[in-house]
């Protein structure tokens, strides 16, 4: 990888985990559904009308929509503004990976490898041990689990994504932008059975410089910049060079979070956090590092 798309892929790293933090002040002045169908409005229009749409069937398009935009962050915004720490969330999210894999041998009949499923206990055996002994003051057992479920709800979208690419050349800027189209109206609706037509007004009424610098930040940087940048580094490189630099997000969210937010950590939550992080690694690095094993194995 060049220099330059080096700095490319660190950028896009950065701005994906400073998100949570802006998530968190979006979600200061907005309720989460209303939040979600802003931002998603923002990111279709105007853009739809200068991006043709990608050439794939309806239904397609649909399911991208609705696990990777609708139902990850529908349930990510209620994880945050029922009580999950922008800080741990941005770590707990990327328990994707480990649904993936689930998915993946669940719906495509596709083997999990010995470093799978050694990546997927100790992932587990981390999320486990954050859960069970991060205090209610810091996290909510609710706010916990809708994460974990917009994490399942990535992982089904990346099957997704999966199937799409196997449909030929996809225009994956027009996917994120025609994708982006659907997810308000269902946005809205849930917005009007949960948070009621009297807090959307009032909430749309005040809202400030904190709210719109949150809807232009996930609209631009985290959604426009960064996936459209990261779709062009894995046209451009093997997966397995770009996908690892995933592993860096919730660094940069934990660590933002400690800046901006003041949310601290105790010993056992960073054991948590290592446990999460080393499965991850090891579901990342794990076939490579028993590649060149049995390979200096047979040179010897």
């Amino acid at each position: 990888m060049s220099t330059k798309h080096w700095g490319l892929a660190l950028l896009v790293v950065l701005g994906w985990g400073v998100n949570f933090v802006v998530i968190r002040l979006g979600l200061d002045e907005l309720p989460p559904m209303l939040l979600g169908a802003l931002r998603f409005l923002i990111v279709a229009f105007p853009a739809l009308l200068f991006v043709k749409p990608p050439k794939l069937p309806l239904r397609w398009l649909l399911a991208y929509a609705f696990t990777l935009s609708l139902g990850q962050f529908a349930l990510l915004f209620s994880a945050m503004h029922l009580g999950m720490p922008a800080g741990l969330a941005s770590l707990v999210l990327q328990s994707q990976m480990l649904f993936t894999m689930i998915f993946a041998l669940l719906l495509l009949g596709e083997r999990l490898r010995l470093p799978q499923i050694l990546a997927l206990l100790v992932a587990t055996g981390g999320l486990v041990l954050l859960a069970s002994q991060t205090p209610a003051a810091q996290m909510t057992l609710i706010g916990f689990l809708l994460t974990i479920a917009a994490a399942a709800s990535w992982g089904l979208g990346n099957i997704v994504n999966r199937r799409i690419s196997q449909l030929g050349e996809v225009n994956l800027m027009g996917l994120v932008i025609w994708g982006a189209l659907i997810p308000p109206l269902p946005f809205l609706a849930l917005s009007l059975w949960l948070e009621g037509p009297q807090l959307i007004l009032s909430s749309l009424a005040q809202m400030g410089l904190k709210s719109l610098f949150s809807l232009l930040y996930l609209a631009s940087v985290a959604t426009l910049f960064g996936y459209g940048s990261w779709a062009f580094l894995m046209r451009h490189y093997p997966a397995s060079q770009v996908a690892p630099l995933t592993l860096l997000v919730p660094v940069v969210g934990l660590l933002t979070a400690w800046l901006a937010l003041d949310e601290g950590l105790s010993l056992v939550q960073l054991g948590g956090i290592a446990l999460i992080l080393a499965g991850l690694a090891i579901n990342v690095f794990g076939d490579r590092l028993r590649l060149r094993r049995r390979l200096a194995t047979e040179s010897s």
